[in-house]
């Protein structure tokens, strides 16, 4: 069983070592604007999966990809050799598409703010179907002679037992 700390570590060292030897050591003219967002190990510390961002289009996102792809063995080389483990694990490279996905939660924000503008809008217009009262109320004073008349003995006493 492999610490979790030790585990958060080793990624966090995988992602800083990945980022440096990118910026550094890869010479590939598809690699594009890119930024290590992440990196994620397994417990048994073999295989790592790395998240990147790629400014850009999807033919450069294609071309970084396929760059990352080449460089994959030396990558994994320097990871192992600077983390000083027994196996050196193997990477993984997946495209972290997070600046879509808030795009997308964004567009969904802004089209619930106008169906609720809408609601609102059509609310300030609207009117009742019916009267504006549809509770038929009673004549109040009528109401309460009917019960004192009722519950009042001749002598104004209210029930109970005479003696």
């Amino acid at each position: 069983m492999t610490d979790p700390a030790k585990v958060r570590r080793h990624a966090e060292r995988v992602r800083e070592l990945v980022a440096s030897v990118v910026r550094s050591q890869i010479k590939d003219p598809r690699l594009g604007m890119i930024t290590i967002t992440d990196a994620r190990i397994t417990a048994d510390l073999r295989d790592a999966t790395v998240f990147y961002t790629v400014l850009g289009d999807a033919a450069a996102q294609a071309g970084t990809a396929a760059a990352l792809d080449s460089a994959k063995g030396m990558l994994r080389s320097t990871v192992g050799k600077a983390l000083g483990l027994r196996h050196s694990p193997t990477l993984t490279f997946v495209l972290d598409d997070v600046q879509d996905q808030v795009k997308h939660i964004d567009d969904l924000l802004a089209a619930a703010r106008n169906a609720d503008a809408e609601v609102q809008r059509l609310a300030a217009r609207a009117a009742y179907a019916g009267d504006a009262q549809p509770y038929r109320l009673e004549d109040v004073d009528e109401a309460e002679d009917g019960d004192e008349a009722e519950g009042a003995d001749s002598d104004g006493a209210r029930g109970g037992d005479r003696r």
